[in-house]
């Protein structure tokens, strides 16, 4: 037995060596000579590194722009058993994952205390972070090349500005060569030439860059002596209405930008503020535990993700179904447990449905703690989508103002064109009449309550990509979706969606002049004024029934 183990041993040593031997062979000159360029990065000092870093740039390699930008980003390590170099994924992490330098695929992982981080600082970043550019303007993909002009014009020296006017004429993406042709008006600014100096200033007066904004701005400020630091009067006048201009572009724009957060805030209270509205509209019940039904769903969405850690993208839309499924089983059982008994007592249902929250949001922290969760945004939900220097739109938020415009559809089609949707709307307008007929109203209240329980909790698959996710989530928006509710009139679908929006938008509007909590009693004072003069709301709710609501 222990002559065969002792041969397998040696087999299997014999086996590593000759894999070995055959990868070596396998690598190519280049090769050798990039990984033995690497490995002097291992001791060299800071300066030495700079001069390493130029050598590898001109090696010509197919790594060089991976290896590169890993190292810029903190992310090339060596392993400390056989000094051997390698990219991580990630930053940081224990175990890391590493990249294999020379096919730049997966060279397994390794504890984080088995390798030694290769060090840089600002300095050498600086240089990296212009030496990765100037791969990047060769990028087939458009993004990446703008990405590397911005990166650029931050150090326009004179071996930068001679790369890019020789970019400008092989760039064929009309974008990345107006952003050349801007940096190129940059550097124009740093020179002798009054007349380049005037023409730079010219071509960058239609920009909304910050950058370029705080660039002109140094023109017209005045030196320790008071004296300007541009002598030149056109120059500086040229560069003061460039300076306005672009300020008064970038109001407007910063104008949309907040215009659009307040459509986003809207559309998550227009989504809250539906299932209330339908759940009032047809029964009558003043529920304050809706926001802990949404709260329901948001944790449904982190429960979902947890089940799924491997398909974070796939997790939200299958969170939004079993959202609506949990909120809505949980909001049928407690119409038939409780809040059947106490029709036509609002007082007593107010009471009841508060307790039901506390009970909620107790039961919460009881299963998952006190503390909040936070929940992944997918990666096509992430980053922005840019419409300029000045203007930048999340995706998430873009994807959450259509989402509630596709459950607002749904919701419409579901009243409109189903025999739920016909009972619904029956015994919202004449609960007598409608059980005259054989509508059976108990089974429809208990319909109509799961239906707004379930938007309620597709509506906390919303705002769990907003917020983190916790007990008390409900209790910062049950106040406000009633207001909505309250504000559109009763029971009234477009009343919510015109009701939610607007509040959104007047509440961000308010917010950089007034703060958030002034900006909101400055809403309720007004809500409390139209509700004088109009006490049903924008669309008041008709039918025989309507007054005794």
């Amino acid at each position: 037995m222990r002559q065969n183990l002792s041969g397998g041993r040696r087999l299997s040593m014999l086996a590593f060596a000759l894999w070995g031997v055959f990868s070596l062979h396998a690598q190519s000159p280049n090769d050798v000579s990039f990984l033995a360029t690497l490995g002097e990065l291992r001791e060299a000092g800071y300066d030495d590194k700079a001069a390493i870093v130029d050598r590898i740039s001109k090696s010509g390699h197919p790594s060089v722009r991976a290896v590169l930008t890993a190292f810029m980003e903190d992310r090339l390590y060596f392993r400390n058993s056989d000094q051997q170099i390698f990219l991580s994924k990630t930053e940081e992490g224990d175990p890391l994952n590493l990249i294999d330098p020379i096919t730049l695929k997966s060279a397994g992982s390794a504890a984080a205390d088995s390798l030694t981080k290769i060090g840089t600082n600002n300095a050498l970043r600086l240089e990296l972070r212009t030496v990765v550019a100037h791969f990047s303007l060769s990028a087939p993909e458009v993004s990446v090349r703008m990405e590397a002009v911005r990166a650029m014009e931050k150090s326009l020296d004179e071996g930068t500005v001679k790369f890019l006017r020789e970019r400008l004429s092989a760039e064929t993406d009309s974008g990345v060569k107006a952003e050349i042709a801007s940096a190129l008006a940059l550097a124009a600014l740093e020179g002798q030439d009054a007349k380049a100096k005037l023409d730079a200033v010219s071509m960058l007066k239609s920009s909304v860059s910050q950058d370029v904004r705080n660039r002109l701005a140094l023109l017209l400020e005045k030196a320790a002596d008071g004296s300007y630091v541009e002598k030149d009067d056109a120059l500086r006048r040229a560069a003061a209405d460039a300076v306005s201009g672009i300020d008064q572009w970038r109001g407007f724009y910063s104008g949309i930008e907040t215009l659009f957060f307040g459509l986003s805030l809207g559309s998550v209270l227009v989504l809250i503020a539906i299932g209330l509205a339908v759940t009032f509209g047809v029964m009558g019940v003043i529920n304050m535990a809706h926001g802990e039904l949404m709260m329901l769903g948001a944790y449904t969405t982190y429960v979902v993700q947890m089940a799924m850690p491997d398909h974070i993208g796939w997790s939200i839309l299958v969170a939004i179904p079993a959202a609506f499924c949990v909120s809505g089983l949980a909001g049928i059982l407690l119409e038939r447990t409780i809040i059947k008994y106490l029709y036509g007592r609002p007082l007593e249902t107010l009471l009841a449905t508060f307790g039901l929250s506390l009970v909620l949001q107790q039961t919460v922290r009881s299963v998952f703690s006190a503390l909040n969760k936070s929940v992944i945004t997918p990666e096509w939900m992430s980053g922005s989508l840019r419409v300029n220097d000045a203007l930048a739109i999340t995706y998430n938020r873009l994807y959450i103002v259509l989402f509630t415009l596709i459950v607002f559809s749904l919701i419409m089609l579901v009243l409109k064109k189903t025999r739920l949707g016909l009972d619904i709307r029956a015994v919202s307008q004449n609960r007598a009449m409608a059980k005259a007929m054989g509508i059976r109203t108990e089974w429809v209240d208990a319909m109509t309550f799961g239906l707004g329980s379930g938007i309620a909790g597709v509506a906390g698959v919303a705002l769990s990509q907003l917020t983190n996710v916790g007990p008390n989530l409900g209790q910062a928006y049950i106040i406000d979706s009633f207001m909505v509710v309250v504000f559109g009139g009763v029971g009234n679908l477009w009343g919510s969606l015109i009701g939610g929006i607007s509040m959104g938008v007047v509440n961000q509007l308010l917010e950089p002049f007034a703060g958030a909590v002034l900006a909101k009693i400055f809403v309720l004072i007004a809500l409390i004024l139209f509700i004088q003069t109009k006490p049903r709301g924008l669309f008041p709710q008709t039918g025989r029934a309507a007054e005794d609501k």
